[in-house]
């Protein structure tokens, strides 16, 4: 157990201070919904549709790289054999 405690520590303090940062990051979107809530409720709706959008587009393509990478190294022979 001693020997995971270092680690079990970072991780803990990581996540603190991880959820104080995130918190802080929303002022910005916040204001700008705040700002533009009397005209319509339109604004909420399409920011969050593009923070979605801005997420999965670098997942997206990691995993087309990933997969071309894949078929190109089955194709050539050069992955490693596990047996």
């Amino acid at each position: 157990m001693k020997k995971y405690l270092p680690f079990l520590f970072s991780v803990v303090l990581f996540l603190v201070i991880g959820i104080q940062n995130g918190i802080a990051q929303c002022a910005m979107c916040r204001a700008t919904i705040e700002a533009n809530a009397a005209n319509s409720d339109k604004y909420g709706v399409g920011l969050n549709t593009g923070i979605l959008y801005l997420m999965c587009v670098p997942y997206i393509a990691a995993a087309v790289l990933g997969y071309l990478w894949y078929k190109n190294a089955k194709a050539k022979g050069s992955l490693p054999k596990f047996r």
